[in-house]
Order: C-alpha cells, then structure tokens, then sequence
C-alpha cells in the first residue's frame, strides 16, 4: 500500500517543533555515559575508555518523545468463541483504521556526583501501559573509588565497573537496541522482537573490562519487578512445598573490538536464572507497551476488562509473552558485525520456564537477524534495514508448539543527532495456534511512521 505524502506532512511538522527543544538541551559531559542522542547507537555498557574530566557536581536533564502514525491491518480465522464474563464473540478482532497512536515521553535525570560516580533515574511521564508517570528506575554506578583512598583498589578500578539499584537487567545484547516508552532514538524500527526480554530489577551487576577486548559480568538481583515483603503462601505445584522469592542470578561474557578503523566485531553470550518467584517479570517487564496498536485484539474482552492503570486491556499486541512467572532458565548469543557503513545484529535464545501451576518446564525459542546499512560515511544519519524475528513456543494444551514470524523493512533519518524519522513495512504471522484462540491464521501487516527525539 502506498502512503500519500500527505501522510507524512504532520509527522515532519511533528519533527521541526521537536528539534527547536533539543537545542535547549543541557550540554553537561557525563563520565562513562551512553548519550541520549544519535551517539548512543550501538553502545551497548559503558566502557573504561571514557576521556571526561570530572569538573566538580553536573546535573543533566533530558528527556525522549515519541508521536506514531499506525496504517495497520489484521486478520485471523479462529472460530467465534464465548466466555464467562465477556459479552459477544471473544475472538474477533478490533477493526483498525490508519490515524496517531498515543505518544510516549521519557524524562531522564543523570548526576555526576565525584569522579567515576554518576546517578541516573529514569522516568515515565507517559506511556500507553500506564496512565500515570512513572519511575522506570535508577542506579549508581561506580567506576572509581577514590573515597577509599586505596592504590589497590584504584588499580582494580581501572578494569571494574560496579552498578547498583533498580535498572534493566543486562541479559543479552537487544535490550540496548529496543524501544522503551518515548525513547525510541536506539532501534532503527518501531517495535522490538516478538519475545520482548526487559526488565528492571533490584540488584547489582559488577562488569571486568579488559584491553584485548573480552569483558565479564555477573550480577544477582531479586527476580521482582513489584518487590514484597509479604511471606509467601501459593503452594509450587512442582515441589509440592510453599513458594519461595530465590535471588536470580545472571551474567555474559564476551568480546568487543574495533578491529580497524572500518570494521568492529562483538559477540556475547548471556544467561539469567531465577528459580522461583513472586512474578517473575523478564518477557513482560515494560511498562510502556508495544508500539503496534490493538492488533490480534479483541473489543468484547476489552469492554469486559476493568481497566486500572492502564490506556488499554492489553498493552503489548504484537508480542509474545511466554509466561515463565514462577521460574525461568534462559541464554542467549548475540553475534555484532559492522564494517563501515554496514551493521549486522543477530540473537539467538533458548528460554524454559513455568508457572506456578505447573509441574513441568516449558520451552520458548527466539531467533532474530537485523541488516541495517547506514549512510553517508563518517555521518551515517541515514539508513535502510531489515530484521527478520521468529519464535516457537510450547503453550498449554495445544499438541504443536505455535509459532510467530515477523518480516520488516525500514527506512530513516537523523535531521540532527537529536530529531529522527523513520517508517517501515510490518509483516506478522501466526502459525499452529488452536481454532480456539483469537490468534488461530493470525496475520498483522501494514506501515508505521515514528518521529521521535532524544537528548
């Protein structure tokens, strides 16, 4: 389907008001930073490498909007299905048209408190999950401890980086590259992978860099997004014995080097364990939602649905959630090329999992591949990809493990290192899902344009 122009005369319009604020942005150099901007592309964590001068106590103040226009179509062929509760036909689909999804803002508040320890708190002011702003999460980071005054711990320090507080999880390389809420400025498309891995737990991380380019991480956390304090009373189905919240457990070890001025080579590999939990929350732990609106949703579950904190009954159409609440055994490899102008991303996971509920270990499988060429040279504020993403996973009660593909294609530009615009074609399908399931010959596709800013 072609998209008149006219389509995309707001969303330019949208572009220009936005960069007139990043000018006023704040100019404060953090140390060990990823910027919120055009640089922080692929930055995964922070380096030892950093040159900034600590020049006494710096306060920046940044922020991230969105604004998306949906032209998205879907389609299934499960069979009309009633349920207790819910008025009509539960597994028809919301009939979509093209206009403006809800926009997301960040607020992101970094300090600089003495040499080699920043701060950061992360805010969502809005966001399609949640109606109210809320703390995403914040950490401080260490990468001197000079208030020690100890020559051995500041010759440690010069390899060791310490993270502690609320923060996403650093399992697998994607989260670096995903979409969260008004932040946008990282991902060359609209949405993420299908099986979206992000969650901000309470823990710390400790990372070892060293010259040759290999690192390691280990951290551990409390395997909560919604920490408690309240004992545990559900009986785990498969001990037999009262729930417990363990600490989970995660790390990667891996390689990262600018081979040549031209070509950089990275590869990881990641694992996180939590063995049991609360709610364990690693494959459903945003709280801003999917960028595609109301696909494969249903209207009468939706009108049926008491709505508290959120825009919408379900905020993540589009993805797949496998379910792993009680607990979760998962890796992941993530191989980086990039030569010149040319970047390859790919992931490969294996997850299990179950819920409390259950007795046995399910499993999930994710496989996914970006193409992206960025142009021109030595600016690349230009680029075209594509990103192929597929998962199989077992669900209950259906004989075969169901699987989603998705292709997409994208376009975008960087009008300064602070305002982009981007657009691309989306293609999902659903595949062995149940006649009784709403995603049964499931199939989403269309175009999305997304203006967003970043500083």
């Amino acid at each position: 389907m072609k998209t008149p122009f006219a389509l995309f005369r707001p969303l330019v319009i949208i572009t220009m008001l936005i960069s007139s604020f990043s000018a006023m942005a704040q100019k404060r150099a953090m140390q060990y930073f990823r910027p919120n901007d055009q640089r922080g592309i692929n930055v995964f964590e922070t380096t030892k490498g950093d040159t900034t001068q600590f020049e006494g106590i710096k306060v920046k103040v940044g922020g991230n909007f969105e604004q998306s226009f949906q032209m998205l179509r879907d389609q299934n062929t499960a069979a009309p299905s009633t349920q207790p509760g819910f008025a009509g036909n539960v597994n028809s689909l919301i009939p979509l048209t093209n206009g403006f999804d809800l926009a997301m803002a960040n607020l992101n508040i970094d300090a600089q408190l003495a040499d080699g320890i920043r701060v950061n708190l992360t805010t969502y002011l809005a966001s399609r999950h949640h109606e109210d702003t809320w703390v995403k999460g914040g950490y401080i980071q260490f990468d001197k401890l000079l208030f020690l005054n100890s020559n051995l711990i500041n010759h440690i320090m010069n390899n060791v980086t310490i993270k502690v507080g609320q923060f996403d999880v650093d399992y697998g390389d994607q989260h670096y590259r995903r979409t969260d809420g008004g932040n946008t400025i990282y991902n060359p498309f609209v949405e993420n992978y299908i099986m979206d891995e992000f969650a901000t737990e309470i823990g710390g991380e400790i990372y070892y860099h060293h010259k040759s380019g290999l690192f390691a991480m280990g951290g551990v956390t409390n395997g909560e997004l919604n920490p408690t304090v309240v004992a545990p009373t559900k009986i785990d189905s498969s001990t037999g014995k009262v729930n417990r919240y363990a600490a989970a457990f995660h790390g990667k070890l891996g390689y990262d080097k600018q081979v040549t001025n031209n070509l950089r080579v990275r590869l990881t590999g990641s694992f996180y364990i939590d063995p049991s939990a609360s709610s364990n929350t690693l494959f459903g732990g945003d709280r801003t939602g999917s960028h595609y609106f109301y696909v494969m949703e249903n209207q009468n579950v939706a009108n049926g649905t008491t709505i508290s904190n959120e825009v919408d009954y379900s905020a993540f159409s589009g993805r797949y959630n496998p379910g792993f609440s009680e607990e979760v055994k998962t890796f992941m490899i993530n191989p980086f090329i990039k030569y010149k102008g040319l970047e390859f991303f790919g992931t490969i996971e294996n997850a299990q999992g179950r819920t409390i509920s259950e007795k046995t270990m399910r499993q999930a499988t994710q496989y996914a591949a970006d193409l992206i060429y960025r142009f021109p040279r030595n600016r690349e504020n230009f680029w075209i990809g594509v990103r192929y993403n597929t998962v199989t996973s077992t669900i209950a009660n259906n004989p075969k493990d169901v699987t989603i593909n998705r292709e997409v294609a994208s376009v975008g530009w960087f009008a300064t290192k602070n305002v982009m615009l981007k657009a691309e074609y989306v293609n999902q399908e659903y595949l062995n899902y149940p006649t009784t399931s709403i995603f049964n010959g499931g199939k989403f596709n269309g175009e999305m344009i997304e203006a967003s800013i970043g500083f």
